[in-house]
Parts: C-alpha cells; sequence; structure tokens
C-alpha cells in the first residue's frame, strides 16, 4: 500500500494534474491480472500476477499504475521463473513496472456504458521510461469501472537484453494483457 500511496502522490500531486480529492472521482484497483506471453520461435512462455495496483482520477483524467516484477508466476519451471527475475528484468534492481499519465479522451465516466480510450503516459520498466499509448476499454456499470487492454512492449525499448544463447526461446515483443475491475474511493 506505501507503494501505491507514494506512486499516486508522484502522478496526481501538485504538478501533475489537479487533483483534488473532495471534488475528484477517483477509483482503485480491487481485483486485476496481469498476463504476458513471450512466443518465441522454441518456446512459449506465459506467465502472470493479481498484484497490480492502480488508480484512476475520472475528474482530472489522470491514472497511475504499478505492479511488483516479482509477483509473476506461471513459467514452465522454477530455473526460467529466475531467470526472467535475475536475468533480464532484474527485479532486485527494478523491482516495480509502472505507467502513469492522463486519459486522452473525454468520456464522462458518470454514466453507465462502454468506452474506448486512449490513455498517454509514461511507461516504466526495467529503469527505463518510455512514452506510450495504449488502447483500454472501460465499462462502467453502478459506479464501479472494468477496464480490458492488450498492448505490445519490446524488449529493446527498455533495454533489456537477451542472449544469443536463448534469442530463439525468448520473444523481443511481449504481449500484455491486463483485466482489472476498481471501486470509487
Amino acid at each position: 500500500m506505501k507503494t501505491l500511496l507514494l506512486l499516486t502522490i508522484a502522478c496526481f500531486g501538485p504538478g501533475h494534474g489537479s487533483w483534488n480529492h473532495k471534488t475528484s472521482q477517483m477509483f482503485v484497483v480491487s481485483k486485476a491480472t496481469v498476463l504476458f506471453r513471450s512466443a518465441a520461435r522454441f518456446e512459449l512462455i506465459n506467465a502472470s500476477s493479481n498484484g497490480l495496483k492502480g488508480a484512476i482520477n475520472t475528474t482530472d483524467r489522470t491514472f497511475s499504475f504499478s505492479i511488483d516484477m516479482n509477483s509473476f508466476d506461471g513459467f514452465n519451471n522454477t530455473l526460467q521463473k529466475e531467470h526472467f527475475r535475475k536475468n533480464y528484468i532484474e527485479s532486485e534492481r527494478f523491482p516495480l513496472a509502472t505507467f502513469c499519465g492522463k486519459i486522452i479522451e473525454s468520456d464522462d465516466f458518470r454514466n453507465d456504458g462502454c468506452y474506448v480510450l486512449r490513455a498517454k503516459g509514461k511507461l516504466s520498466l526495467h529503469g527505463i521510461e518510455n512514452e506510450r499509448i495504449i488502447r483500454a476499454d472501460i465499462t462502467v456499470k453502478n459506479g464501479a469501472l472494468k477496464l480490458s487492454s492488450s498492448f505490445t512492449v519490446q524488449l529493446a525499448d527498455h533495454e533489456i537484453e537477451v542472449p544469443v544463447i536463448v534469442n530463439e526461446k525468448l520473444a523481443s515483443v511481449i504481449m500484455v494483457k491486463i483485466n482489472a475491475d476498481f471501486v470509487q474511493q
């Protein structure tokens, strides 16, 4: 929770929008699944995490998300999981991946319905930040939000090096899928 608080202050605090807890509509992640898939020539790797933390302020259209990279499970074996953490993600040095920014569209999320939006922000992974625009689908029903998104991450964009000996076992582009439920705070 401390990580979410610090991330929220960093993204919603002074200089990052006009967040005011008395006038804003803040939604926080109540349940989420993040999946990643590496489909290389000789190996398919799937892993998932339920550790996504985050918030969306629908008034000023800002958002902040983080995930502990050590929370991913489901690899083909324990050695693969260890290599992911130590050799590629270097989770001891870079434990979190984050995405903070603003929603581009101006839809009114106070009304039930389905919305397609683009989130523009800084995606930080492996200590490297890149500006990204990521598409997401949001469903609003009875004051709750559901978010669904699929996007790719290029390892080279985050300076994640893949040794030649395993370059046909680890894809250079990773597919990420997120499904998250939010509750209003």
